[in-house]
């Protein structure tokens, strides 16, 4: 994500006999767009070192550490684990040789790694979840609270509480003919593909691209339907969505941004996921 992304999220609920008139199940259904350049400073101030800045060994570690945990939860065929395709198709997007791919598939078979979710809580109150692959828990979670106390944050059980797993959908702002989609038209198609959230947003490029949110289970489906109807995907994976958030002033903001980046750089961390509006 680049210094200049921005990410707002407006929810729009759907009454019942709407979606009965539609013929589609009843659910409730939300739309995310774009905030105005400058209201939203965390977006601004935590993606300054993002995947673009990120030393190249280091996203490739991140990445292998991601195949690794994938194997391990569903093991190493790909047409058989989605969650281990949709990574090997970011790995393919970010240029990752494929030696390195095919390494990291054959290391997560034979990995003794446990993967541990770690629970926290960062500067004014925001919720963490840090996801850890690591041959020893002690060490790594001695680190993790080194580097929380450090950043003014502290382990805490309560922040899965804020999250709920979901199917994340990455499409671009163009459609397959070049045109680009608007976000009406975002919003009619997630209907129809069974998404249950869009959220307008930017790559590191800062070109857009929508966010199709769905149950993770079905994000094979729903991924199929969008590129069935005309639209571009870009990514699928399964990720953490706040559900609560938490407002934060300048001044924590820029200790939360100091706090995740030093947790991305620890060298057993996977990903960490925030609540921060």
């Amino acid at each position: 994500m680049s210094v200049g992304s921005t990410l707002m999220r407006m929810n729009l609920l759907f009454r019942r006999d709407f979606f009965m008139l539609l013929d589609y199940p009843s659910r409730t259904f939300h739309a995310s767009c774009a905030l105005f350049a400058g209201h939203n400073k965390w977006s601004k101030v935590k993606h300054v070192k993002g995947p673009k800045d990120a030393a190249r060994s280091n996203l490739f570690q991140k990445l292998g550490m991601m195949i690794r945990l994938a194997v391990k939860e569903g093991g190493p065929n790909p047409e058989l684990n989605s969650n281990l395709a949709n990574i090997i198709e970011q790995c393919r997007s970010k240029s990752m040789p494929k030696s390195s791919i095919e390494a990291a598939i054959s290391g997560g078979e034979k990995t003794k790694s446990s993967y541990l979710l770690f629970e926290a809580r960062g500067p004014g109150g925001a919720s963490l979840l840090i996801e850890i692959l690591t041959d020893n828990a002690k060490r790594s979670f001695q680190e993790i609270r080194h580097l929380l106390n450090q950043h003014g944050g502290i382990s805490s059980d309560g922040a899965r509480h804020s999250f709920e797993k979901k199917g994340i959908i990455a499409v671009s702002g163009k459609d397959q003919s070049g045109s680009p989609v608007s976000l009406d038209q975002a919003l009619e198609l997630a209907i129809e593909a069974g998404a249950e959230d869009v959220q307008e947003a930017e790559d590191e490029d800062e070109k857009a691209i929508f966010r199709f949110i769905c149950a993770g289970h079905t994000i094979r489906q729903v991924r199929e339907k969008l590129d069935s109807v005309g639209l571009c995907s870009v990514s699928a994976s399964l990720e953490f969505i706040p559900t609560i958030t938490t407002q934060l002033s300048d001044e924590e903001m820029e200790r939360a941004s100091q706090l995740l980046e030093a947790l991305g750089n620890c060298v057993d961390v996977v990903r960490v996921y925030d609540n921060i509006a």
